[in-house]
């Protein structure tokens, strides 16, 4: 049976072939399979207060997101993927735990593909703004109030 490991890195801590692996599953899914061609390469993904947290199978990345360092202490969850082959295997959940586990306290933000609000109020989310198109697809903000 394989082993599924959990990682958490800063973007100085990636290696060079960790971090293509982690942009050839994004573009593998956000680009090719739903056909959005965007600027995947934002320069959020080196920022000092940005981690890469992902789930991998015998060193391949299964399904991964990004925590970006927002003002005033806010988590930006986002690029929330699972690779095709992994998908309905709980993945997308575990990250989310871990995520939630690395914020703690502080709030956090997300803007979800709209399909996928259930699943982020099940993490403890709430539609935060109209829902808005963005490269085509329907997308939704949500927040995680600050813990207390």
């Amino acid at each position: 049976m394989p082993h599924t490991e959990l990682r958490s890195a800063a973007f100085a801590d990636l290696s060079a072939r960790t971090f293509h692996d982690l942009l050839r599953l994004r573009i593998d899914v956000f680009v090719v399979e739903q056909a959005c061609p965007y600027p995947e390469l934002d320069g959020r993904d080196v920022e000092p207060g940005t981690r890469h947290v992902w789930l991998e199978e015998d060193g391949v990345p299964l399904a991964y997101l990004r925590m970006l360092a927002d003002p005033g202490g806010v988590a930006r969850i986002g690029r929330v993927v699972v690779a095709e082959r992994a998908r309905r295997g709980g993945y997308a959940g575990r990250l989310m735990t871990a995520a939630l586990t690395e914020v703690g306290a502080r709030p956090s933000v997300l803007a979800a593909q709209s399909h996928l609000v259930g699943f982020y109020a099940r993490h403890g989310f709430t539609v935060s703004g109209p829902e808005y198109v963005e490269d085509g697809i329907p997308h939704t903000p949500m927040r995680r109030e600050a813990l207390t």
